[in-house]
């Protein structure tokens, strides 16, 4: 007999052997129906895995947030079934559980496109309904190659397996190889919907063949599943791409892949974000600097991004050698540092930029605002001793939540460790530098989580992921520690004992890219930005040009005075359509100037997304938008 110690502390004895869904069963017959996996020891099980040591035992329930990606991995071996019914010579890659779904790649003898995709969900609600149960079990890899040897893909998979042995899951005549946990059989798969057909290289490799990748997602209910649906139909109408055409934002130009345009509305908008960061950062004690877009070779080779970043970045020959266009910030800021001599006194020292950037991304990755080759970071470099990173990690996790509550913006944080190869610097330095982020997080009562092997090449990170309206995650903030550049550069300030030392450095950027910030709460928004944030805050419509044209003009002089962004709509249009072209167009306030208000010094608004029309002065008109640039709500 073995004990078994259950999530509220109570201990269960069974027999040695037992299956965690027959447990399920003997706790309550009616939550063991309710069950997707379980974990024991804290690892993700199958339900038929036998218990054969004393452990922990919790049951993961369908609407528990870690079956999600059981479901959806299970739901893509589900879509491979049918793929196998359907088109029996195709050969299988790997179908993932990711963020909101999951993906299976194929190779099919057919082209398979996004008509096909009803008639590959009827077979799969015909596996459904067979309710046909998952079986998991291990062969050697010589086995296992034997079982797959008509599928390259998959004796490929099974030779990059380090164990001896491969896991394998089957369900009736089509098995994978996989890890799993999977659900107990194809019948709880019943909430699913294929939503894309598109191509991916074999292991994302472009030296690779092209394989058909269909894209689905999975839910516990029906009603979980309808939601998401409409919620992606949602995110089709705030696409940042098509926004930004139809509100006149940026343009992309086949002369320059991946390189923005910013049309006068856009850069408006860019200016009062890039205003509003510049203010902020003169309040808290940064100094702004402006550092080169073009930098020698013999500068990246010292910071080490030759060696890790050459392959991402632009170069040209002049006379005096190579010159690489800067993918990051941070050795201009090093140089402007050594500029000058500096005391214990000084420091932390706070250089803050908005740097253009480029890397080299391939033609494929390109998105909009979201993946481009040119962005422009809005960084900050900070110079200070050891024993002041805690205090000032803590200043900027204060700040970070300043910004991203002015955006409705939630986050979370994610501590990226060292890398497993590639890195700068000792072992026992970087521990000390995670370490220090850590303990920065806990006492400004952050939570993070860990996310091992992804630290920059010279320290660890926190990165900042970002959870918008449509409940997307972004990555877009950072706070990396460095122990490492400025030694490498011979950076040094002079301590309170007289002697040189060598500071620590710490990289942020809280926007990331403002580029792809832009592009983010543009969908946020949907393109209806906030009054202090909108490229054109009031429209001014008049009833009669005739009449009332010189009262606009008067509307324009005050505005103009007190900074508030406008435009005049005098085309020789029916006063209804013009009213619904601007609430098209987004724009917070539009104004319909007619007899009264000409008469009486007033101003009539209509605020975007209501029917209301409200009359008052035009004082009162221009302290309440100013209340709310003064307020940014």
């Amino acid at each position: 007999m073995i004990n078994i110690t259950l999530k509220d502390g109570s201990k269960k004895e069974i027999e040695s052997g037992k299956l965690v869904i027959e447990v399920a069963k003997e706790l309550s017959p009616s939550l063991a129906k309710k069950c997707c996996v379980a974990k024991l020891d804290d690892v993700l099980v199958d339900l038929k895995t036998p218990i054969v040591k004393d452990c922990k035992l919790e049951l993961v329930l369908l609407d528990d947030k870690e079956a999600l990606a059981v479901l959806n991995h299970s739901c893509a071996h589900l879509l491979a079934h049918a793929m196998k019914r359907l088109y029996p010579d195709t050969c299988f890659g790997v179908g993932p559980a990711i963020e909101e779904g999951f993906y299976y790649d194929f190779k099919v003898n057919c082209p398979v496109m996004l008509e096909d995709l009803p008639k590959i969900e009827e077979e799969m609600k015909k596996i459904v309904k067979e309710n046909i149960s998952i079986a998991h079990y291990k062969l050697s890899k010589v086995e296992a190659k034997e079982k797959f040897k008509n599928d390259k893909f998959k004796c490929e998979l099974i030779d990059a397996v380090e164990d001896e042995t491969v896991g394998i899951y089957e369900q009736e005549d089509y098995a994978d190889v996989c890890r799993g946990p999977h659900v107990i059989s194809t019948g709880i798969l019943k909430n699913f919907k294929l939503l894309n057909v598109s191509g991916a290289y074999w292991r994302g490799d472009f030296k690779n063949e092209m394989l058909t990748r269909i894209y689905g997602t999975c839910f516990a209910t029906s009603e979980e599943l309808e939601q998401h649906l409409h919620i992606l139909e949602e995110r089709k109408k705030r696409d940042h791409r098509k926004l930004g055409k139809e509100l006149g934002l940026f343009m992309i130009s086949e002369y320059g892949p991946g390189l923005p345009f910013w049309l006068p509305k856009g850069y408006q908008l860019r200016r009062s974000l890039e205003d509003f960061w510049l203010d902020l950062h003169k309040k808290r004690g940064y100094l702004t600097i402006n550092t080169p877009i073009m930098l020698n070779r013999e500068l990246w080779e010292t910071s080490g991004h030759w060696d890790h970043y050459k392959e991402d970045m632009f170069t040209i020959e002049v006379e005096d050698g190579t010159y690489a266009i800067k993918p990051m910030n941070c050795p201009g800021a090093i140089l402007v540092y050594k500029n000058d001599l500096h005391s214990y006194k000084e420091l932390p020292l706070r250089y803050s930029e908005l740097g253009n950037v480029h890397r080299y991304e391939a033609s494929g990755a390109l998105n909009g605002l979201f993946r481009v080759r040119g962005f422009t970071q809005d960084d900050a470099h900070i110079l200070l001793r050891e024993d002041q990173v805690g205090e000032e990690v803590g200043r900027i996790l204060s700040l970070y939540d300043y910004v991203y509550s002015i955006f409705g913006l939630d986050y979370s944080i994610e501590l990226s460790t060292r890398p497993e190869e590639n890195y700068i610097g000792s072992i026992e330095v970087w521990d000390e530098a995670e370490e220090a982020l850590k303990k920065a997080c806990l006492a400004t009562g952050h939570d993070f989580k860990i996310n091992p092997g992804d630290g920059a090449f010279y320290g660890p990170k926190l990165d900042f992921k970002l959870r918008d309206s449509m409940n997307r995650i972004w990555q877009c903030g950072t706070v990396q520690l460095d122990m490492q550049l400025p030694g490498r550069f011979n950076c040094t300030y002079i301590a309170e004992d007289g002697t040189k030392r060598t500071p620590v450095m710490i990289h942020r950027a809280c926007f990331g890219s403002l580029e792809r910030f832009i592009g983010i709460i543009t969908e946020n928004y949907a393109g209806a930005f906030p009054t202090w944030l909108a490229p054109v805050q009031v429209k001014i419509i008049p009833v009669s040009l005739e009449k009332h044209q010189e009262y606009c003009s008067f509307l324009n002089e005050v505005f103009m005075k007190h900074d508030i962004r406008f435009e005049n709509d005098y085309r020789e249009e029916k006063l209804g359509y013009k009213i619904r072209e601007a609430q098209t167009q987004k724009i917070p306030y539009t104004l319909v100037i007619g007899d009264k208000e000409v008469e009486g010094k007033l101003v009539t608004y209509r605020k975007h997304g209501t029917q209301e029309q409200i009359t008052v002065s035009i004082d009162e008109f221009i302290q309440k938008i100013e209340q709310h640039i003064e307020n940014k709500n």
